[in-house]
């Protein structure tokens, strides 16, 4: 370990830290991130790779290595060999000699030797977004728990960026034009304050002693998790604002998008065409409350593959179905205890509307969740 950052490594710091929010091409941004990676380690070679709906790497950016020896090597990877296991298994791992790992494919034609490696998933929370890999530690056999800790707080940087990219492609679909300045400018402000307040808290840690670095990295990263879940508060907020409220449907679908898809859970929804007709606003705050809790629960706890959403009117009556193909439960016992918090929620939710939440559940056939509800008064409007 140094006792600070030399002048070009802080640069490169700074510019993966200001990149997310200064409004940076995505590509840009990650370059920027791949480079402080590779200073901040003491790596001859880094790479930074995306993972799109396939579980494949659809973007690549390389550092250490100029265009010609790019070309020479040919086609990027698509995750394969040791990439393939960080994907699978989305862990940091370290290794002295990368040719001798088991999954190690060995490299194409003209590709430059490489040995020691460390890779470091891309991710916040439970979503993960892409992976950084950086080779050949220089003046060195191996990289370092210190290496890994802080590669793991750039990765982390990382996927605010990505996260950041994927929420601005949203708000160009949104009905807001008069106010799409202010939002933007609101949202940099908030982000770019945070962010550099993260920057400086990871170039400090490496004046720590060794025993503290672990925690500090840790707070770094919590802090970029916070950033991403306010922003993206933010977008939902901005979707649900009176003057372009949603209808019921849309909101619901993009609940289901929102909550299913981090936790790679196909979901199928069914929506009954009058579902919009006589539902009073409160009652669809409630109902979209109730749709989040449960698809929560199902993230959580079920380990399903698969989720199937039904929501329409039964006569007076708004019914919330959600069906699940995971591990079930014993609903009794687990209702009783303190991990049942979600559903006395649920429970408590309809019977305040005068409904009823009931669930069934067993260990070979998932677990089905009905939630009932009168419409409440009659209402055009969609849910504030």
């Amino acid at each position: 370990m140094t006792d600070g950052l030399a002048p070009a490594a802080l640069q490169r710091l700074l510019g993966a830290v200001t990149g997310v929010a200064a409004g940076l091409s995505l590509p840009t941004t990650l370059r920027h991130i791949i480079d402080a990676a590779t200073a901040l380690a003491g790596a001859r070679y880094g790479a930074l790779g995306v993972i799109g709906d396939d579980q494949t790497l659809t973007e690549f950016v390389t550092t250490g290595l100029d265009e010609d020896a790019v070309r020479a090597i040919g086609p990027r990877p698509q995750g394969h060999g040791v990439l393939g296991l960080l994907i699978a298994d989305p862990r940091p791992l370290r290794l002295r000699d990368l040719r001798a790992h088991p999954l190690a494919y060995g490299f194409p034609p003209n590709h430059p030797t490489m040995r020691s490696f460390l890779g470091v998933p891309i991710r916040v929370g439970n979503e993960v977004f892409g992976n950084l890999y950086l080779c050949e530690k220089i003046g060195a056999d191996e990289f370092t728990a210190e290496d890994e800790l802080l590669v793991e707080s750039l990765a982390a940087i990382a996927a605010v960026a990505i996260e950041n990219s994927r929420l601005h492609e949203r708000l160009q679909d949104l009905a807001v034009l008069h106010d799409r300045e202010r939002i933007a400018r609101d949202l940099h402000d908030k982000v770019i304050q945070r962010l550099f307040a993260a920057g400086m808290s990871l170039q400090a840690t490496i004046r720590l002693p060794a025993a503290e670095i672990a925690a500090r990295a840790e707070q770094v990263v919590d802090e970029l998790d916070s950033i991403v879940n306010d922003i993206r508060a933010t977008i939902f907020d901005l979707e649900l604002r009176p003057a372009d409220r949603p209808t019921l449907s849309a909101a619901a679908l993009a609940l289901v998008d929102e909550m299913t898809r981090p936790a790679r859970i196909e979901a199928s929804v069914h929506l009954r065409a009058d579902l919009e007709l006589g539902v009073a606003p409160e009652v669809a705050e409630d109902v979209l409350s109730a749709l989040r809790e449960a698809l929560a629960n199902v993230a959580r706890h079920s380990d399903a593959r698969h989720v199937e959403v039904t929501l329409g009117r039964d006569a007076d009556m708004l019914v919330l179905e959600v069906a699940d193909d995971g591990r079930g439960f014993d609903v009794a016992t687990t209702a009783k205890s303190t991990g049942g918090r979600g559903l006395k929620n649920l429970a408590a939710r309809a019977a305040d509307r005068g409904g009823t939440c009931d669930i069934v559940s067993g260990d070979a056939s998932g677990t089905v969740l009905r939630w009932r509800v009168p419409l409440g008064s009659d209402a055009s409007s969609p849910p504030a």
